[in-house]
């Protein structure tokens, strides 16, 4: 099975193509304003318009309201709402309903404790991203930190997930290898600052995934 690549915090066409040039699968797109990554409604909708066709489509919120998510999903029509904060199973089954949009739920990880929670998103969430938890007064997500990656080996889970945190060109494979990941996300690992992508890192991160994946076939 092919590994799921997504990169996310596109902010600029030259990213966007970079993504698509690579092979990734997602490309995503972040509505969270103490992001740096954060995007207006036009900008994402002319990025959107670009990636449509070419990467799957995520726009990621972080504890949003639904006048927020409206503006979004219509800007963007997107193929996933990525819910980065901490929206409860409640809060994620109303979204999942209201909007029709599949979810992506991400889940802070620090330790083993952290998955008990799973369970209550299954009727909401279509996947999950399995994310280190953020530093104290960060925006959740981007931030670069890793967790221990090997708490999640031969774990099995009722949804397909991704693997954030900390990740980048060169890393990505032994993170793969220690946590048996699916799938994974990168954001800032493939940055040369805060919120500016390098297309050369984004085309080594992918092609680091793939090449794992070439290797084990």
């Amino acid at each position: 099975m092919a590994l799921i690549v997504k990169i996310c915090g596109i902010n600029t066409a030259e990213a966007a193509d970079a993504a698509v040039r690579a092979g990734a699968d997602l490309g995503g797109l972040v509505f969270h304003p103490k992001s740096p990554r954060n995007l207006k409604l036009e900008a994402a909708a002319a990025l959107a318009g670009r990636m449509r066709g070419r990467l799957q489509i995520v726009a990621l919120v972080a504890d949003a309201d639904d006048e927020t998510i409206a503006a979004v999903t219509a800007a963007v029509k997107p193929d996933y709402l990525q819910l980065h904060g901490s929206e409860t199973p409640g809060r994620a089954a109303a979204v999942r309903s209201r909007f029709g949009v599949p979810l992506i739920k991400a889940i802070p990880v620090a330790g083993p404790e952290d998955f008990a929670k799973l369970p209550c998103y299954l009727s909401a969430a279509d996947l999950f991203l399995f994310d280190a938890k953020a530093p104290q007064g960060l925006a959740p997500g981007g931030h670069g930190a890793p967790f221990d990656w090997q708490i999640l080996r031969g774990r099995s889970f009722s949804r397909p997930w991704l693997l954030a945190g900390g990740l980048g060109p060169g890393n990505v494979a032994r993170a793969v290898a220690a946590s048996g990941a699916p799938g994974v996300d990168v954001s800032s690992g493939v940055e040369t600052a805060p919120g500016a992508k390098s297309p050369a890192l984004i085309a080594a991160f992918v092609s680091a995934a793939r090449n794992l994946m070439e290797a084990r076939s």
